[in-house]
């Protein structure tokens, strides 16, 4: 009898081990899941933040590639300027005869 107690109680000692384990796989399935949910989103925050910085970046290259290509009408000043720095250039180049 004391043989069928003992073979008893470590049956229930096994299935309660069991059950144990599966409760903590649980609990660590849930913990899984709730990390990648909470993952999921930091990484939806992140890529909505890249983009907006990138939107922002690249209408401010567009607006400075705009400008860029805007033409420039000279000044007299400059015109001017221009002029002697070709004179200067073409001196230099033909040893200092125009």
């Amino acid at each position: 009898m004391r043989v069928l107690r003992a073979e008893a109680s470590a049956r229930d000692a096994v299935a309660r081990t069991k059950d144990e384990a599966a409760e903590i796989a649980e609990r660590a399935r849930e913990k899984a899941r709730d990390l990648r949910l909470a993952t999921d989103r930091r990484i939806g925050a992140l890529r909505a933040a890249f983009d907006i910085r990138c939107a922002a970046e690249v209408a401010a290259l567009e607006t400075e590639a705009a400008a860029l290509g805007a033409s420039h009408d000279l000044t007299p000043s400059e015109v001017s300027r221009i002029d002697r720095a070709v004179i200067a250039l073409a001196a230099a180049l033909t040893g200092g005869h125009p």
